[in-house]
């Protein structure tokens, strides 16, 4: 077979480990692809090589194809999201002294509990909170706002979020530069043992089933190679199918540490993969459910519906157009092309693009093609549900 090089930016996450799995063991070539990846420095650096065209394909923070194609950071350009690449995955940290200063107010970390947490974080200090986040257009900042904007003592001017690169975020802790922080692993897990941080929240406790990274292409370069897009989203399918199996956890771990990857030990990338999170610097750890997800419960489709959620925060900051805002978000989100390369495959399909996100409480049956699919939980830890159709953020 001959195979055609297709080249893909990714950022050291562990959350990349669709890309790494599907060129390791083989899912891409299996897909015709001779798959590049190209580590990168930096959010923006990896945004602008993919906008100027230097590279095919990107793993990228969910915001960025919707905050790209409406304008908002560097050069203005279309980006598609053509599949979710891994659901949730993020933690919330803070610094020792912060730490003990909640713990002063009575606070114990149950690593599960927002409502609790936050009373506690805006009761322990007057201070201003400065807040690390990896990049302006992220989950990460949205997830943070939408918890801390409804948390009892909350005013605008209690905290300040900054930019801080995911791999600087433990030594920007250890420095005194932060108070806290939002981080995709294993860079939460590196703060603990470098820089006696603890975890105070999964990601998952704010919005259980939010979409992390997605799979980016220009829009341009997608209409030009509709066939390469369907091979690479099989490719990546395949290999965060075989990630979600319990069983070949150690396996991925052990690609991932390589040093051409990720370049991290075992103990710093296993917390993610199998959800036994050390939030503290000698005790045991806590096991989260769901804490990452690259395939289950539909993980990969790029639903319009999450789309226009993060469209409604872009454009909320931005002072936008919210109807612009989600005609743009829908667009971007390409369930069609999606659709296309898995519609010969066994890979079970919703019959629906859109969903009330946050509307599941439990594991819900949908309708789909096979009909076996079961979705969420993907409750807001405040009840509120988002209906796309609808023009604000509803109350369940």
């Amino acid at each position: 077979m001959k195979l055609t090089q297709v080249q893909c930016g990714y950022l050291p996450l562990v959350d990349c480990a669709p890309l790494i799995i599907a060129k390791e063991l083989s899912f891409a070539t299996q897909e015709g692809l001779d798959l590049e990846l190209i580590k990168q420095p930096s959010w923006s650096a990896l945004r602008d090589r993919l906008a100027f065209g230097h590279i095919d394909f990107a793993h990228m923070l969910s915001p960025m194809p919707v905050a790209m194609s409406l304008g908002l950071g560097g050069m203005a350009t279309r980006v598609d999201a053509l599949m979710v690449l891994s659901v949730n995955g993020t933690v919330v940290g803070i610094s020792a002294e912060l730490d003990r200063q909640m713990q002063a107010t009575g606070w114990s970390n149950s690593f599960a509990a927002p409502q609790s947490t936050s009373k506690a974080l805006f009761a322990a200090s007057s201070k201003r909170i400065r807040i690390g986040v990896p990049f302006p257009f992220s989950m990460h900042r949205m997830l943070l706002e939408t918890w801390l904007s409804q948390a009892e003592g909350f005013h605008p001017d209690r905290i300040e979020i900054v930019t801080v690169p995911p791999s600087q975020m433990a030594e920007a802790v250890r420095d005194g530069a932060l108070d806290m922080f939002c981080v995709g692993e294993p860079w939460g897990t590196v703060a603990v043992q470098q820089s006696d941080a603890t975890l105070i929240l999964p990601g998952a406790s704010i919005w259980q089933l939010a979409p992390e990274k997605v799979l980016g292409a220009r829009h341009a370069w997608v209409v030009q190679n509709p066939g390469l897009c369907r091979a690479m989203i099989r490719a990546l399918t395949k290999a965060a199918s075989w990630l979600d199996q319990p069983e070949n956890t150690p396996l991925a771990v052990s690609i991932l540490a390589r040093s051409q990857h990720l370049d991290l030990p075992d103990h710093a990338i296993d917390p993610a993969l199998t959800g036994q999170i050390i939030t503290k610097t000698g005790e045991a750890p806590k096991k989260t459910d769901r804490f990452l997800r690259f395939h289950q419960g539909c993980a990969n489709f790029p639903w319009r519906s999450q789309g226009c959620w993060i469209s409604d925060m872009l454009t909320q900051w931005h002072g936008l157009s919210h109807e612009a805002g989600r005609k743009t978000a829908s667009a971007c989100f390409r369930t069609d092309l999606y659709r296309e390369a898995l519609a010969q495959t066994g890979v079970d399909l919703p019959r629906a693009s859109e969903k009330v996100e946050g509307a599941m409480l439990v594991p819900t049956a949908v309708a789909s093609r096979l009909g076996e699919m079961i979705l969420g939980p993907d409750r807001f830890f405040s009840g509120a549900f988002f209906d796309f159709d609808a023009p604000v953020l509803l109350e369940n």
